[in-house]
């Protein structure tokens, strides 16, 4: 069994991990473990799953339990699942938004009941949350760009693929035109949706069509990149335009390995961002004090640099 395979199967289970108290965190006599519940966009990324995982390994060290719950990017489900969280009276919730705009309702119930929020990887907009824990995405975004730029020489028509209703998404999208307006060669000429793989590959199709002399594609993520690359491939246009992707999951950096037209990825690292969420909510429990924003710097996967 592969490992992605095992962390799918584990979150299919329970979520509830209970495990011994360590003498920071303990109650006074046998009280309970404190918990945080964690409710996740997904458990069909790799990225995710490692987040998870991560999630699980610094509970155990740190002698919390964890209750699970999956959001599939179902933004109702979520918002169930935090006001689950909240009638059972969890210490603490750790957030991944289905929708930055749309979790505001269930943060503020949390608040409300006093429960602090931590979200990672995704912000929450338009409310306040008691820390966030993500990558640096705007700076990863002005390295998407800066490494199309050399890619393409500086010069060309280039499209983006987006997914406008994710926070982190925004500024990584924001921090590629940045990047992209230093070149006067360049030039944004197509921005579109394209949230799954198969609408993605869709999207950069159409970019294909409306701009034969397409040089470049920015995707937000390993799926959307992914796709483009299988659109240039069907259009025979590998020689002609160039992908940069942003995540840096095993598949995508294979696909960097061995398609000289997928230049590269912006690489996060989901298990210090799943490490830092829970060590944030263990010292919050603690009565410590957080800093409202950790970044996590990200990195740059190329062929040359593998």
């Amino acid at each position: 069994m592969d490992r992605n395979t095992f962390l799918r199967r584990m979150l299919a289970g329970a979520f509830t991990f209970g495990l011994p108290a360590s003498p920071a965190l303990a109650q006074p006599g046998p009280g309970p473990a404190r918990t945080i519940g964690v409710s996740l966009l997904t458990q069909q990324h790799p990225f995710y799953l490692e987040l998870a995982q991560a999630m699980q390994q610094e509970a155990a060290r740190q002698g919390l339990k964890l209750d699970l719950s999956i959001a599939n990017q179902d933004l109702g489900k979520q918002i169930s699942d935090v006001e689950d969280f909240v009638s059972k009276k969890v210490d603490a919730i750790i957030l991944s938004p289905v929708d930055s705009r749309g979790v505001k309702a269930a943060v503020l119930k949390a608040a409300a009941a006093r429960i602090p929020v931590i979200t990672v990887d995704i912000a929450a907009s338009g409310v306040e949350v008691a820390s966030h824990v993500a990558t640096d995405n705007r700076a990863g975004g002005v390295l998407a760009g800066q490494l199309m730029a050399r890619a393409t020489g500086g010069k060309g028509q280039i499209g983006v693929l987006h997914y406008p209703s994710i926070q982190s998404v925004v500024d990584r999208v924001e921090g590629f035109k940045s990047a992209i307006a230093a070149f006067p060669g360049m030039k944004i000429v197509s921005v579109q949706p394209g949230i799954t793989r198969a609408e993605a590959l869709s999207a950069s199709q159409n970019m294909l069509q409306a701009h034969p002399d397409l040089a470049g594609i920015f995707g937000f993520g390993d799926d959307a990149a992914l796709a483009a690359l299988a659109s240039v491939k069907a259009a025979r246009k590998l020689e002609q335009v160039k992908i940069v992707g942003f995540d840096g999951m095993a598949e995508a950096r294979a696909a960097v390995d061995r398609e000289p037209a997928f230049v590269g990825v912006i690489r996060q690292y989901p298990d210090q961002l799943g490490l830092q969420a829970v060590a944030i909510a263990a010292q919050l429990l603690q009565g410590k004090p957080v800093e409202k924003f950790h970044p996590v710097p990200p990195g740059v996967y190329t062929a040359a640099t593998r």
